[in-house]
């Protein structure tokens, strides 16, 4: 290389403007022996020793670089020894090293079909010719020089210049004697001309905030789950049972020993995995545990898509708490953020001093309502990352399964938008198709990938075909979020029984559209923050009345089909609205109220879990059939469900404060009643009995329709028959809902129908509702 050239060269690497330095410096033959030239900024002196030959002190050129020509040398390894402020550093040269990302991932990179672009991006252990280092390689196309900064080299970008690998647009460098630990990013000279500093986008780990450097990592952990997930790789979702406890990791509790922190992930393993696996619930989900600086955020506004958040634990520590809550039998599925991200300087935005990751258009690029910008779904590389980020999750954390944030605001492109805010498509609609074509991809892949994951979709819209396959047309989701039963029935509930008949369709419309996607009924954070109230305050009535109301929602919740979600504390019938600023009100569980609402949830679980018929057909017509549906005057549904082989299992809800006694409602086909009381120790009395024939093919059946203000118990939520071959006594199930005294079912109320102004005979505990005059006769819940 002439002078000249090498003079232009090294004002490149003085001006940080360099794309390929590794074309000047190590070792290059030249006439009569190897030019060896090392760049260091502000060293004072360096060296190259090769084995068997003395150390041959480089002479400073200029700006930085070191040159000197070895006489009669060929290329082999050698190391270099630097003197820097007092200190002397000897490792291999970074730039004696041929490139570390191979032709094939470069071209998968290219194409969007790198399926483990995290096994080739981000920062890498590595032996290379018997030299451990790390091998970084980050995609950053319009960039015009990338430099790889750290702990270890004091974070000047003049240090280690990157190598660009040709029109993928990867930049890649091996640094010798880096180790697991090491602090590091990116410094980026943008198209415009500006320096960038920038967090890896696929670092395997990251600092506690408000610290945003990468950090090097390898795993350790040893899998212990190879059953589970074997086992995994068979299963159906949709046919099978499928309750999730909703989890706000660093709030569900805290420490008060220790100045009320977070527990830690190792903690949460066995405590978390202990209570959820004796409530009942399947799968445990996770608002997301990926890296955002912002507590407040909850994860939502994501700037690590493959790094976890670093509050709670290592990495390592996220993958031996999901390794012992699949020794539990729970699954784990992760919220996962494809919608958007923050606007964080560390972070996408902008990356290569161009918009990158999302649209440079803010009709697409920037979302109104959240001050995120929006992934640019139309570009292969940006598709592959968020595709391989999926995958990442599920092959290095072994999760069953993601859900979909916020899928709604990417399949319309005027979403949240005024008229004169949004682009149309290239047919001139609102779709986003290019959005549309991500999730299909995403679906598909992942399936593929890892069979028998779950994949759910909050989508709020009446998009169709969200939770069917791909090749019918479909998203290809495994779940559908179902919003509208949500609202509906929030909506429902809160009204005061006395107007509830004006509000009847808001229970039952979710039936006209139950069989059309494959739903989850979700309780989830959304409905307890941001002044919404708790679950327990939105019911009507005193204490009291909100509990019986609470109790009466879950019990219709687990009978409707869908599978069920239920966000953290709602289970204790918690009094606040949820704040991530303190833990769940765990004293409550101790009251016998919120104690009983408790134990409803965990028995409604395991005969959730029993009977094939919530579950088996949940998304088809023929698991379900309505026996009453427009009872509105007295507030009563009732209908039935069907295991694959015609089991039947009737509910019957009375949502009113008024006993019905003698009412009468048809039964499934088939099924025969028997005598039978209803709560514990009324053996004698009579339960729901035969009377007559249905139109339909089924009996008439006669009984009690109590409130559930009335008393406790799965039969008096409205659980009252159990189908087989005959009719079986209904069934009480240990832990039952409280009755109105909060003793779960194991006392009766203080009144009784027919004299509802007298106290029952039975001596009320100190916990019971005194009788109330005023409630005879009204509409209020009691």
């Amino acid at each position: 290389m002439s002078a000249p050239a090498i003079d232009a060269d090294v004002a490149l690497l003085a001006a940080r403007d360099h794309h390929d330095p590794h074309r000047v410096l190590g070792a290059h033959p030249v006439p009569g022996g190897l030019a060896v030239r090392v760049w260091r900024p502000e060293a004072t002196a360096v060296r190259v020793i090769r084995e068997g030959s003395p150390a041959v002190e480089l002479p400073h050129r200029d700006s930085g670089l070191f040159e000197a020509v070895i006489p009669d040398a060929v290329p082999g390894p050698y190391e270099v020894e630097i003197e820097h402020g007092g200190h002397t550093w000897r490792a291999r040269d970074p730039y004696a090293f041929l490139p570390t990302v191979g032709e094939l991932d470069l071209h998968l990179v290219g194409e969007g079909r790198h399926e483990q672009l995290w096994e080739r991006l981000g920062a890498h252990l590595r032996e290379i010719d018997g030299v451990s280092g790390v091998a970084f390689a980050v995609w950053a196309p319009s960039a015009r020089s990338v430099s790889v900064v750290g702990d270890w080299n004091l974070w000047d970008g003049r240090v280690h210049p990157m190598r660009s690998l040709g029109a993928s647009g990867v930049w890649e460098l091996f640094v010798p004697g880096l180790g697991p630990g090491s602090h590091y990013k990116y410094e980026i000279r943008g198209a415009d001309g500006a320096l960038r500093l920038k967090a890896d986008p696929l670092a395997a780990a990251a600092e506690v905030p408000p610290r945003t450097a990468s950090v090097v990592h390898r795993s350790t952990h040893e899998w212990r789950d190879g059953d589970w997930i074997a086992a995994r790789a068979a299963r159906r979702p949709h046919a099978e049972p499928v309750s999730i406890y909703e989890v706000h990791l660093p709030s569900w509790r805290l420490n008060p020993d220790e100045g009320n922190r977070s527990l830690t992930l190792i903690e949460l393993a066995d405590e978390l995995g202990d209570y959820v696996a004796d409530m009942g619930f399947t799968h445990v989900e996770l608002l997301p545990v990926m890296a955002h600086p912002f507590s407040g955020s909850w994860g939502y506004q994501v700037t690590s898509y493959f790094a976890p958040s670093p509050v709670l634990g290592s990495p390592d520590d996220l993958r031996e708490f999901i390794d012992r809550m699949h020794a539990r039998g729970i699954g784990v599925i992760l919220d996962w953020v494809p919608a958007h991200f923050p606007r964080d300087a560390f972070a996408l935005g902008e990356f290569d001093g161009t918009a990158l990751y999302e649209h440079s258009d803010p009709r697409r690029g920037a979302h109104p309502d959240w001050g995120t910008l929006i992934f640019n779904y139309g570009r292969n590389e940006v598709r592959n990352f968020l595709v391989s980020s999926a995958l990442y999750w599920m092959s290095e954390y072994h999760a069953d399964g993601l859900r979909v944030d916020a899928v709604a605001s990417m399949l319309y492109r005027d979403y949240s938008r005024a008229a004169d805010e949004w682009v149309p498509n290239e047919y001139g609609g609102r779709e986003d198709l290019e959005a549309i074509t991500f999730l299909k991809e995403l679906n598909v892949v992942t399936h593929a990938r890892e069979p028998g994951v779950l994949m759910a979709a909050e989508e709020s819209t009446a998009w169709p075909a969200v939770s069917r396959p791909v090749d019918a047309g479909g998203l290809g989701f495994d779940l559908k979020w179902n919003m509208g039963w949500m609202h509906d029935t929030l909506e429902y509930f809160s009204n005061d029984p006395i107007h509830r008949r004006y509000h009847h369709d808001a229970l039952t419309f979710s039936l006209v559209y139950a069989f059309t996607e494959q739903f989850v009924l979700p309780l989830s954070h959304d409905e307890v923050v941001h002044g919404k109230g708790s679950l327990l305050s939105k019911m009507p009535g005193d204490n009291w009345q909100q509990h019986a109301n609470l109790r009466a929602l879950y019990a219709y919740m687990w009978a409707h089909p869908g599978k069920k979600l239920l966000f953290m504390g709602g289970e204790i019938a918690q009094e606040q609205e949820w704040s991530h600023e303190r833990s769940i009100d765990w004293h409550l569980a101790r009251r016998p109220r919120h104690g009983g609402t408790q134990r409803l949830v965990r028995d409604l679980n395991r005969a959730y879990r029993e009977h094939a018929a919530l579950w088996e057909l949940d998304a088809e017509p023929a698991g379900f059939r309505w026996l009453v549906v427009d009872d509105r005057d007295v507030n009563v549904v009732a209908f039935a469900r069907f295991s694959a082989q015609g089991v039947p299992l009737v509910a019957v809800a009375n949502l009113s404060p008024v006993p019905r006694t003698a009412y009468r409602r048809p039964l499934a086909r088939g099924a025969e009643l028997r005598r039978g009381g209803v709560r514990r120790g009324e053996s004698g009395k009579p339960g729901w009995r035969e009377r007559g024939r249905h139109p339909l093919g089924g009996r008439i059946g006669i009984g009690r329709a109590d409130p559930p203000t009335a008393r406790g118990g799965l039969a008096d939520a409205g659980w009252v028959s159990r189908g087989s071959s005959r009719w079986e006594r209904p069934r009480r199930v240990t832990g039952a809902p409280p009755s109105a005294s909060g003793r779960h079912g194991r006392r009766r109320s203080p009144w009784r129908p027919g004299a509802p102004t007298r106290p029952s005979r039975t001596r009320a505990s100190a916990s019971s509702p005194r009788p109330c005059p005023r409630r005879r006769g009204t509409t209020t819940a009691t």
